[in-house]
């Protein structure tokens, strides 16, 4: 089984839709580590998509905020404006939709889904010493993270018979029998790793192996909506910057 892993798309169907045509032929299932909306100008669509297309989707904290769910009170003024532009503009369907995700970790059987971390979807794991606090509790498995933005990830592998952390490559990586894996595919919609093109991985269970991806899509028609829609814009130079 090959997994076409998104995370992070925040609204951004431009992105969403590169990705998916880049993708195409090489999975047979989409997941969805969550933030589906918030920041972009395509929440319906986006929505739309990701429920007819995405086999297992877990909540992000945009979306629970952008539902309804939470009050953006930690929230930087521009983020808290654009949940309340999304709650406004999202259909009431999907907005119970949304409000109706599943918290992770979710287990779909070859790998551990979660949004922040797998003790709290809310946690950013930034560094190799955030990971190393969820080792312990993943019990060596695979798990696939989001949140930071950040494409890449953090193992923890026996190496000559004694256990051994570090950061997985930009090249991809093999999960191992014995390895506690955490990946992040990197965001569609708003990377923030210096890149502007959108993050993805694929993660095939034969081979057990994950190929990180970044995808070119029309940043331009994306930083125009968003200015369109009337939403701040330093929501649309940052796409350009990837920060």
């Amino acid at each position: 089984m090959r997994y076409l892993i998104l995370s992070d798309i925040h609204a951004n169907l431009e992105a969403l839709e590169a990705v998916v045509e880049e993708a195409r032929g090489s999975y047979d299932e989409v997941v969805c580590l969550g933030d589906l909306v918030g920041y972009g100008a395509d929440p319906n669509a986006v929505t739309d998509w990701v429920r007819s297309n995405a086999a297992h989707v877990i909540r992000g904290n945009h979306d629970k905020a952008c539902c309804g769910l939470e009050e953006p009170t930690l929230f930087n003024p521009m983020a808290r404006f654009a949940v309340e532009w999304t709650y406004d503009k999202l259909t009431d369907d999907n907005r119970r939709w949304l409000r109706d995700l599943p918290q992770g970790p979710l287990d779909v059987g070859p790998f551990l889904m979660v949004h922040g971390s797998v003790l709290d979807e809310d946690e950013y794991i930034l560094d190799s010493r955030d990971a190393a606090q969820q080792f312990p509790h993943m019990f060596e498995r695979l798990v696939f993270f989001g949140h930071t933005h950040v494409q890449g990830g953090f193992f923890l592998r026996s190496v000559n018979g004694q256990p051994a952390e570090g950061e997985a490559s930009p090249e991809g990586l093999e999960f191992r029998k014995g390895d506690s894996l955490m990946v992040n595919p990197g965001s569609v919609g708003q990377p923030r790793d210096y890149l502007w093109t959108a993050g993805y991985a694929v993660y095939d269970t034969e081979a057990r192996s994950v190929v990180y991806h970044r995808c070119p899509y029309p940043l331009q028609e994306a930083q125009d909506k968003i200015v369109r829609a009337g939403l701040p814009q330093s929501l649309a130079d940052r796409l350009a910057v990837g920060r």
